[in-house]
């Protein structure tokens, strides 16, 4: 199992490579072992469904979040909103955010112990 992971489920995150660049959306599901994450609205793909009578299913085109693997994605600053990487300290807060400009120091991440 992977240690240090740095995203957590509920995080606001921006995609930074790949055909949804730019993109922004909430972490819905963290995946340690595979190095991936689940993100609300990215990465979707469509998925044919048969119809199954006997489950009451209907048949169509069901789309799917695919995971995204973590190096594609970066945390969102919640108090600048710029994509962000994230540095884990020992303080009594917790977790904290390292901002883009290296003028200004680090902040804490609200609601997070």
């Amino acid at each position: 199992m992977a240690s240090g992971m740095r995203l957590r489920k509920g995080d606001e995150v921006m995609v930074i490579t790949g055909k949804d660049r730019g993109k922004r959306g909430r972490v819905q599901e963290v995946r340690p072992r595979d190095q991936t994450v689940i993100v609300a609205g990215v990465n979707i793909a469509k998925h044919h469904t048969k119809a199954n009578p006997t489950k009451n299913q209907k048949g169509g085109i069901i789309e799917q979040p695919m995971p995204l693997g973590l190096g594609k994605v970066m945390v969102v600053c919640p108090h600048c909103g710029k994509p962000t990487r994230v540095a884990h300290r020992t303080r009594v807060y917790g977790r904290i955010t390292l901002p883009p400009s290296p003028l200004s120091g680090p902040r804490p991440l609200h609601g997070r112990a």
